[in-house]
């Protein structure tokens, strides 16, 4: 058996230079990695599980109602249980508010109700300095409050 000369040319003989890259492995190391991460970042954003102690003299941390205006399906504007022209709707709310700033406005519109009325509503309020409106529905298509409903 012969063994190649040792003073050949680079290239020649058993062992070659190999001139591309094997990336193979790198792609290996990658999914391997991101494995990790996918199973490992929902642990983390869920925290520590605590068994919280009871305090009587706790309240919550916006005990206010919030401000419920309600556009039933003939269009009329409803602010709580009072109907309210739509012209006047602002002033009403802004009234209930008082300086609270943080308390949040309900929109509630009926199935049948308009889109353009509700959204004409939301501008309303909205261009009047009313920005924190959140727009109420029933969950899985089931109402939950009839008793509100105009």
């Amino acid at each position: 058996m012969a063994f190649p000369n040792r003073k050949s040319a680079v290239g020649e003989g058993l062992y070659q230079p190999q001139a591309d890259i094997n990336v193979t492995p790198l792609v290996d190391v990658m999914l391997v990695l991101l494995i990790i991460f996918m199973v490992t970042a929902p642990l983390l954003a869920t925290g520590v599980k605590v068994q919280l102690p009871q305090a009587k003299a706790a309240q919550p941390l916006n005990p206010k109602e919030p401000v419920l205006i309600t556009v039933g399906k003939d269009g009329k504007v409803s602010l709580g249980p009072d109907e309210v022209p739509a012209d006047l709707l602002v002033d009403a709310v802004k009234n209930k508010l008082g300086e609270d700033a943080s308390r949040v406005v309900h929109l509630r519109g009926d199935k049948e109700a308009s889109f353009g009325d509700v959204v004409a509503i939301m501008d309303r309020l909205a261009t009047h300095g009313v920005t924190h409106i959140a727009i109420v529905t029933a969950p899985n298509g089931k109402e939950r409050n009839p008793e509100l409903r105009p």
